[in-house]
């Protein structure tokens, strides 16, 4: 009867589809461990990578995963460390998302998924079936509980693990980040140790995937819901948990990293998002247009820590309503940053395309939008040649306040292949830049230090496209926009309970109006991080023509 276990916990960052290289990465790890490691552990979906999406109905992908199973099976004949690692199978007609445990050579065990996520940016229900209430398995003679992610969320299938006879759960997870995600975990976890008294350990994937971020931040708490090990935050991160049996009960050892703060998460999380997505879709670098205000800054901040210096193109393009202080502050943001920076002047251009159109003015034609947004519209005509000439991706730079309103250029301001800062209210991108000029993390390939002008987060935000414009010209102050957009966006509360915490009605009814008006701009706007409980994109779904209204 063994009395002690020795298990290796593999926090990788997988790519969505690379099956041979997310299997390779596997056996990389195992092949580094200390013979005395028992049992090494991978995170859900591990192999196939996740979300996954509809390339698991391909039949070539799901026979490339089994394959690649059975690869790693193989390797496990030389009677080391027993591997349990996620992924999707088929099953006669159908497909689930499945745990395997692998050990001397062959797969001793699979068990799958029962509670399936249908909510928010998952889709689980859609590509795979339920699977039924799990019974424990049994490794290197301890019986395990192996639910998967949102299996115990609810009680049901650790209730029932607990009453097959699991001594020591282990979840493993694909949980994206959020904000609210790092308590919500923890809490779970506490309530499921506190309903079994069993010990459970938590491996979360790492990386970005597409809109998603995944943190890590695995951790492993004992049966009497105190916590014993943590990995890193955003990194890929190899652990050694070790478990002893007394008086019946199993104790886990191990090390716990320091948490970190709220925006640190923040800043953190936009930089792996950004880092991966350029990366795994083969990018050598980024060009964003660096207008001398703070969203443009902290995107600039941003890429020159996901990418370093030299890998981050800055682009200036000044129109006649561009001030001087604007061209001092990009320059400076520039020289902090150690980025390269050019200036393209936009005015001359501006005026070709006024003749272009002539005489196509429209019967109550008055100077005002059309020409504001044909200078953002340049702008992002020239950040385009510019990818297509240096091969780097164009980085929109708006924020979610921006977006929810439609106050952004469709094809202007909006153009890019990624937008970094997309999910982040105004009001958190003032407070990022502060964090970053104070703090520094090891996850970072820019400069230590400041690195955003001081002067730029203090000024009155502007978008520069007439004379003396502020955007509180047209919107409400950020601190009191941002409330009602969480209230319509992330709550999905009514214009009238809005009103009720002490917003002024018109501003409030403006403020849906707008927010319903641009459904058609976000649906094309380029995709960026989920941060908070509900982004645009394929986390919040709604019609692009719609006859409701909730405004007078």
């Amino acid at each position: 009867m063994a009395t002690k276990l020795k298990i290796a916990l593999a926090q990788l960052n997988p790519l969505v589809g690379d099956v041979i290289g997310n299997t390779k990465k596997l056996i990389d790890v195992r092949s580094k461990l200390d013979e005395d490691i028992d049992i090494l552990v991978a995170p859900e979906l591990y192999i196939s990578g996740y979300p996954i999406d509809d390339l698991v109905l391909r039949e070539d992908f799901l026979d490339l995963v089994e394959k690649e199973l059975n690869n790693l099976a193989k390797i496990t004949s030389d009677n080391k460390s027993a591997i349990i690692v996620g992924a999707p199978r088929k099953n006669a007609n159908s497909i689930k998302n499945s745990v395997f445990v692998i050990e001397k050579g062959e797969i001793i065990s699979v068990k799958d998924k029962h509670e399936l996520p249908n909510t928010g940016v998952f889709d689980e229900q859609r590509i795979f079936e339920k699977g039924v209430l799990e019974n424990c398995v049994k490794i290197k003679g301890v019986n395990f509980g192996l639910p998967i992610c949102e299996d115990i969320w609810k009680e049901t299938v650790t209730k029932k693990l607990s009453q097959s006879g699991a001594e020591i759960i282990i979840a493993i997870n694909a949980s994206p980040f959020t904000l609210s995600k790092y308590d919500e975990r923890n809490d779970i976890a506490l309530r499921r140790v506190k309903e079994t008294k069993l010990p459970i350990v938590y491996l979360n994937r790492t990386g970005g995937q597409d809109e998603l971020i995944f943190d890590g931040s695995s951790f492993s708490l004992n049966y009497d819901g105190k916590k014993f090990s943590s990995l890193e935050e955003f990194k890929e991160d190899i652990s050694i948990i070790n478990f002893e049996k007394k008086n019946g009960k199993w104790i886990g050892h191990g090390n716990v990293k320091e948490n970190s703060s709220q925006y640190e998460r923040l800043y953190k999380a936009l930089v792996l998002g950004l880092r991966d997505y350029v990366k795994n879709n083969k990018f050598s670098g980024v060009v964003l247009g660096l207008s001398g205000g703070v969203d443009s800054a902290l995107v600039a901040a941003l890429a020159t820590d996901a990418f370093g210096s030299n890998f981050v193109q800055a682009i200036m393009l000044p129109s006649p309503y561009t001030g001087e202080e604007s061209l001092n502050d990009a320059r400076d943001v520039a020289s902090l940053l150690n980025i390269k920076y050019s200036n393209l002047k936009i005015s001359e251009a501006m005026k070709i395309v006024d003749e272009i159109l002539g005489d196509f003015k429209g019967p109550n034609f008055t100077a005002g939008i059309t020409e504001e947004n044909i200078q953002s519209r340049l702008r992002g005509l020239l950040l385009m040649a510019l990818s297509n000439r240096y091969g780097y991706m164009v980085l929109a730079t708006g924020n979610k306040s921006e977006y929810a309103v439609g106050y952004s250029t469709l094809y202007g301001d909006m153009c890019g292949g990624f937008a970094p800062i997309k999910d982040v209210w105004k009001t958190d991108v003032f407070k990022l830049c502060e964090w970053r000029n104070k703090n520094f993390s090891d996850l970072f390939k820019g400069p230590n230090g400041k690195v955003i002008p001081e002067n730029i987060i203090k000024k009155a935000p502007t978008a520069e496209l007439r004379d003396n414009q502020k955007d509180t010209d047209s919107l409400p102050e950020y601190n009191v926009l941002d409330e009602i957009l969480k209230g319509l966006v992330e709550e999905e509360i009514s214009v009238e309970k809005i009103v009720t915490k002490g917003f002024d009605r018109n501003v409030v009814e403006k403020t849906a109006k707008l927010l319903a008006k641009s459904e058609y701009k976000r649906f094309q706007a380029a995709p960026g991080p989920k941060v908070t409980n509900k982004a645009f994109g394929r986390d919040r779904r709604f019609p692009l023509t719609s006859g409701f209204r909730n405004w007078n």
